[in-house]
């Protein structure tokens, strides 16, 4: 059987969405997958960055990651997205990485890839579901097969119950429950072992 490619495309401010990558990206790859972990560019002016100093320590320390681009896309068989809330929506970081993805949608190459998302949020009412829903939307014009973690896991259950995908709920000092980590390993997981069944069943 070919090995799955997986792109984990990631925004992150303060690190939340960043070490729930970090744990798709691991799980991904214990599943047998050959993973890409990358961040969407980030939109923001420095002096901004810098005047946060949770935001300006966690820009340093994963300056080193690739900043995702479309052939990270072309390449993949399976993405993984990461991205904070934003009024029920994802950033704009990520939401302008993927407006420009018209080029490869308009010659059919992002049909039929293998996708999923993830999410934080201040609350536990903060908008998490619209955000996943909202990305799935675009990938629903993509003509991807959207792969939402449901109820296939207790875990699921333990890490507050989101059945669209691993939501994060994170405090004043940037802290969440660390079983969304492992909530997020298992989408990853399911991911892949997907992902497998449309490539391989493809090559039958």
């Amino acid at each position: 059987m070919s090995k799955v490619k997986v792109a984990v495309i990631y925004y992150s401010v303060t690190g939340t969405n960043y070490q729930m990558a970090r744990a798709a990206e691991e799980a991904a790859a214990a599943a047998g997958a050959e993973v890409r972990l990358v961040r969407a560019q980030e939109l923001a002016p420095a002096d901004v960055v810098a005047a946060n100093p949770a935001w300006k320590a966690h820009s340093e320390e994963t300056a080193s990651v690739p900043v995702a681009s479309l052939e990270d896309l072309e390449w993949a068989d399976a993405v993984i997205f990461s991205t904070p809330t934003r009024y029920g929506n994802m950033a704009a970081p990520l939401k302008q990485f993927l407006d420009t993805t018209g080029g490869l949608w308009f010659h059919g190459k992002l049909a039929n890839k293998v996708v999923s998302a993830m999410t934080s949020a201040a609350n536990a009412h903060g908008g998490q579901e619209a955000t996943l829903l909202s990305l799935y939307t675009m990938m629903y014009h993509w003509g991807a097969i959207v792969v939402a973690p449901g109820y296939t896991d207790p875990v699921i259950f333990q890490a507050g119950g989101n059945p669209y995908g691993a939501s994060a709920t994170v405090n004043q000092q940037h802290e969440f429950d660390k079983i969304v980590l492992e909530a997020a390993k298992h989408q990853a997981k399911r991911v892949v072992t997907v992902a497998s069944w449309v490539k391989n069943g493809q090559n039958n």
